[in-house]
């Protein structure tokens, strides 16, 4: 497998890396309470089947996959049912969301699994539906069910597995650490992709500036048939689907389309450890790897922990705040998400928890865009930010959209280089914002028109049955003879 040319725009922010790259993964210990959300991946909440009071064990389902596009959520570790309420959601908005809090018992008794099998030698669609028993999600922050996507590959040919390893984001070093400590089990995980989907190659990708992940996945690596360690340059943003697939295979997702239209599916190094995990010991989803970094963190580091735990446990673990932070962020600075409060519980899609200070916040007071067209040259989707930022500013949604605005990854690459500091991505998350509300009210006005015509039809339907009834029992009312008196005997 050939390396081609990366690809185009993308940036260089300084990456912070070092505060926590070096020093090896901590396991958290057990927090008094866990918060464990009943929404933590794209689509539908999962609906809660245990009840306060109930005692749970480790890895038990607690809540079933919701209707449509969900995922299943399983007990972190044993203890009592708490309650079911709404906490602060790990989001922006600050809004509440609905979770099971667990109160642990401290034994972390885990629930009794069936023997182990090959998984080798199981059918591909029923590893499909253990890893969506499982409630893997992408782990790389897009939270997409990891099962939907391995099941809508299965019958469009994919021929290359890509595993995504390059971590682009400034400060974050867990699939770093991940790589470099477990490096065995990804591969195994790949391995367990590739034969689920039926495909022919792999190809991990990890930035050079990961020297020991390298080492160590290279290493783990040796013998394994038709799977390459893949080094691409350190890039911004690299760990971008479309990028990478660009840089690793040459091959161009089409505007709209999907990684499958080019024969690849790619997935997260720490969703293809959680695979090998799920399939090779039966372990759900229930802790990951999350880097607690930036200025304020007294000792950065790399953790492992479980779903649940409140970001204000993990950060006390890593010996507080120096000060109080001026920026708290759950993921990366470039596409990460700010909160307001340390009460927000780790889910499964943040692999990042910053605490920053002024000094690694630059805010400077926002100028009129001077036309140098640097966001142009940064865009590595080809876009032209300025213009989408102005009609999406002046509410010209439609326009922003012809502009491309619907292929914006929101990567934030434009507005780092932006010389007026103009919040160009601020602009895209509302233009985006009232385009999906726009989107899904049409799609409840059509759902709610078809309700309207299937009413009607139904209506029309028992209405034309009960006329055609009534004519058919006019009808034969008419064919019956007419009854006839009989003629006394011996009349002549």
């Amino acid at each position: 497998m050939a390396f081609f040319s990366p690809f185009r725009g993308g940036v260089h922010p300084d990456s912070f890396k070092e505060l926590s790259a070096t020093l090896p993964i901590m396991r958290l210990p057990i927090p008094p309470q866990l918060f464990v959300p009943l929404r933590q991946h794209a689509g539908s909440d999962a609906v809660a089947i245990v009840e306060p009071g109930s005692h749970v064990l480790k890895g038990q389902l607690i809540a079933r996959a919701g209707n449509g596009l969900s995922a299943p959520v399983h007990a972190p570790t044993s203890g009592i049912v708490a309650a079911i309420t709404p906490v602060t959601a790990a989001h922006p908005s600050g809004m509440k969301s609905n979770a099971i809090i667990i109160k642990p018992d401290r034994k972390d008794t885990p629930v009794k699994v069936p023997t182990l099998l090959d998984p080798f030698k199981l059918p591909r669609d029923e590893l499909a539906q253990k890893i969506a028993d499982a409630g893997i999600v992408g782990m790389g922050g897009a939270s997409f069910p990891a099962a939907v996507k391995l099941s809508s590959a299965i019958d469009r040919h994919v021929e290359t597995i890509v595993i995504n390893g390059s971590e682009c984001e400034p400060y974050l070093t867990a699939d770093d650490r991940l790589m470099t400590e477990r490096a065995e089990k990804i591969i195994l995980g790949a391995r367990l992709i590739r034969h689920v989907v039926g495909a022919q190659k792999i190809a991990i990708a990890i930035e050079d500036n990961k020297p020991n992940a390298i080492s160590a996945m290279q290493k783990a690596a040796v013998g394994e048939q038709q799977l390459e360690i893949v080094v691409v340059p350190t890039r911004y943003p690299m760990g971008s689907a479309k990028q990478m697939i660009k840089a690793v295979t040459g091959h161009e997702v089409p505007a709209g389309g999907r990684s499958s239209d080019v024969g690849v599916l790619m997935h997260n190094v720490a969703t293809a450890y959680a695979i090998a995990e799920a399939l090779a010991e039966s372990k759900p989803l229930t802790s990951r790897i999350v880097t607690v970094s930036g200025g304020a963190i007294v000792r950065p580091q790399n953790v492992e922990a479980l779903i649940g735990t409140p970001a204000r446990y993990l950060i006390e673990f890593c010996g507080g705040t120096v000060n109080t932070p001026t920026r708290l962020l759950l993921g990366g600075p470039m596409m990460g998400h700010v909160v307001q409060s340390l009460d927000v519980p780790l889910i499964k899609g943040v692999a990042g928890i910053l605490a920053l200070t002024d000094h690694e916040i630059t805010n400077p007071q926002a100028s009129p865009c001077i036309r140098c067209g640097r966001c142009v040259s940064a865009c590595p989707m080809g876009l032209v930010p300025l213009e989408m930022a102005n009609r999406s500013k002046h509410g010209d949604f439609d326009g922003a959209n012809d502009y491309g605005l619907s292929d914006c990854i929101l990567c934030g690459s434009c507005a780092y280089v932006c010389p007026s500091h103009i919040p160009l991505v601020h602009y895209f998350q509302y233009a985006k914002g009232h385009l999906n509300s726009q989107t899904a009210q049409s799609k409840r006005m059509q759902y709610t028109r078809q309700l309207a015509e299937t009413r009607q039809e139904r209506i029309d339907k028992a209405a034309a049955a009960k006329a055609a009834a009534k004519a058919a029992k006019a009808n034969r009312r008419k064919r019956s003879p007419a009854k006839t008196e009989k003629s006394p005997q011996g009349e002549s």
